[in-house]
Parts: C-alpha cells; structure tokens; sequence
C-alpha cells in the first residue's frame, strides 16, 4: 500500500488502532518475562505461550470458516510459510542469547534497528516508495532513540563479547524483519491469524524437545497468572501487528513500532511508583538528554503519522480543482462554441 492518496481514513484508523495495540502489549511483555524469570526458562515459557495462542488460534479460525484458506496454498506459499516460522522462532531464541553478552538497554537499543529493516524492506519488495521527508523523520527517530538510551547503556565486558553481542542482536532482528515481510507477501493468500496459527504449530513441535516441563509442576497461582497473560500478550500483539499490515504501509509500521521501548520504560517507572513487586524493578530516572529522545522519537511518529493525512489531503484538493477546470471548460465551450485555449 503505498503513501499518498491511496491511504484512506478509515484504513488510517483502522491500521492505528492494531499497531496501538501491538505496541501496548509489547511495551508491557518486558515487564511480564523480568517477573518470569523466577520460575521458569525462556524456552518452555515461549512454548506455553505458542501452545496457548495455537488452541486460541484454531478455535477462532475454525469457527470462522478460515481454515480452508491452508487449501489454496501452492508449494512456494508452504516453503514461505515454513521459513517465517522458523525466522520467528530464532528471533526468540536468539535475542535471549545476546544478554549473555550485552547489558539489557545495549541488546534493546540495538534492536531497534528492526523497524527501520522492516521499512527499506517494504520498499526493496512491495515496491512502497519513502520520500525525502520520510527519511528525514526516520533520522530523527534514529537519533530520538538513541537520546532515550544514552544514559542506560554500560558497556561492560571485552570488545570481544561486545561485538558478538551485537551481531547476535543483529541477526535476531533481520530474522523478525524477513518473517514481517513474509508474513506482508503471505497476505493475498492466508490471514495473518492464520499465518500466526502455523507459525505457534511449528514453534511447539520444534521447541518441546528443548524445554523444561517440570517447571509448570512448581508454579503457583500468581506464576500462572504471569505464564498466561506471557500467552495472551503473544496472540493479542502479533495478531495486532499481523492486522496492522494489512491496513498500513510498512514505513508507517516500523515508525510505530519504534516507541514501544518508549512504553515499556513508562510502564516500569509506573510500576516502581506503585510499588508493585518492590525488589523486582528498581527506579530508572529519566535524564535531559531521556526527555529530549523521547520529544524526538514521538515528533517523528507523529510527522510519520501526519504526512499521509496531509499528501491524501492534497491529492484530494487537486483532483477537485483538476475537474472543476475541466467542467468549467466544457460549460465555455458550450457557450461559445469553441473549444477552450
């Protein structure tokens, strides 16, 4: 879908509830898998999740009558639909594994080069065009985060360990970005619930021999509400952002989804300040140079938000005095009976 006029207002706010949404749910996910920790392991917990948005999944798609879209798929929709799930599944695996080697702000700051991946990607294989403005805004988004996650970054440990931290990182984030636009391509043919669907039946068959199932014997009722809403977060935030690409260009995406860092950093200071789970999370004071990235990131959000109102605006003002010249032309013609110079 590219910018412009083709971008309706109701696909704008349809495509800005979905993308709100996602970004809600994974401004909050941090918070859930820091209180996780405690009682169970990355894998199984990403497990459970897929396995509770797979039974979710299944029971709507079948009420819906949507499961024989999987019918229609030829074999390059399969070997697509397979590489996105395993792209989604080493994205898990593998930004976990570079907080082996980074501090936790290092590994999130550089992971944010992901939406920007997703954007160029949208013009590299969806032909969707970014104009000088929309580069600009991205720059500013860029530096806008970087302002934000200044002060946290501690780059302790060798130069070593820092660059395979990175890289790791990096790699996680290209593998989300290609599973995004398989996911995008996948779209004319299958839903993106149901391309979710396949990907949690894949990540439960492929997960399970890694996983840890005697932790679920030990969970109480509170480490059973975080496990849960852990799963509800996965169906509710992919789902949203699967919906949001339908409705939005992927430049339009990617920017949105540059503020959930934003997000979940006010959701931890307001926990901290209601005093939930005190000893879990710590205060985390907003310096200047905080404040500055976050007025940065939210003003290049919003310049990203505003352009396609504004070029829809104006295509719409011109293609109306476009035809008002051309009937008030056919009217002098048909006065004078000669045609207008």
């Amino acid at each position: 879908m590219p910018w412009g006029n083709e971008v309706d207002a109701v696909s704008l706010r349809t495509g800005l509830i979905y993308v709100a949404v996602a970004v809600l749910f994974w401004g909050m996910l941090p918070i859930a898998l820091k209180l996780s920790a405690a009682f169970i392991d990355p894998v199984t917990l990403t497990w459970f999740r897929f396995l509770v948005a797979l039974l979710v999944s299944v029971a709507v798609q079948w009420l819906g009558g949507r499961l024989r879209q999987f019918a229609a798929l030829n074999r390059r929709d399969w070997m697509m639909l397979i590489a996105a799930s395993l792209l989604l599944m080493f994205n898990y695996v593998s930004f976990v594994y570079s907080l082996d080697y980074l501090a936790p702000g290092v590994a999130q700051l550089s992971f944010q080069t992901a939406p920007f991946f997703l954007a160029f990607g949208g013009v590299l294989f969806f032909a969707e065009r970014l104009k000088a403005v929309q580069l600009a805004c991205f720059a500013l988004l860029a530096l806008g985060m970087y302002c934000f996650f200044a002060p946290r970054l501690s780059f302790d440990g060798g130069a070593g360990d820092l660059l395979l931290g990175l890289l790791i990182v990096q790699a996680s984030a290209l593998a989300w970005t290609s599973y995004a636009l398989l996911q995008k391509a996948l779209i004319p043919k299958l839903s993106p619930a149901n391309v979710l669907l396949f990907i949690y039946g894949a990540g439960i068959l492929v997960m399970a021999p890694l996983c840890d199932f005697r932790a679920f014997a030990s969970m109480d009722q509170g480490a059973w509400l975080v496990a849960i809403f852990c799963a509800i977060n996965t169906l509710v935030a992919y789902g949203c952002f699967g919906q949001s690409m339908k409705y939005w260009p992927t430049a339009q995406v990617s920017a949105m989804l540059a503020l959930t860092p934003v997000v979940s950093f006010t959701l931890t200071a307001i926990v901290v300040a209601l005093n939930w789970w005190p000893g879990v999370f710590v205060t985390d004071s907003l310096t200047a140079l905080s404040l500055g990235g976050i007025v940065l990131i939210v003003a290049a959000v919003a310049a990203l938000q505003l352009l396609p109102k504004y070029l829809a605006a104006k295509a719409a003002r011109a293609q109306a005095r476009t035809q008002a010249e051309a009937v008030t032309g056919a009217e002098a013609e048909a006065v004078t009976g000669e045609p207008r110079q």
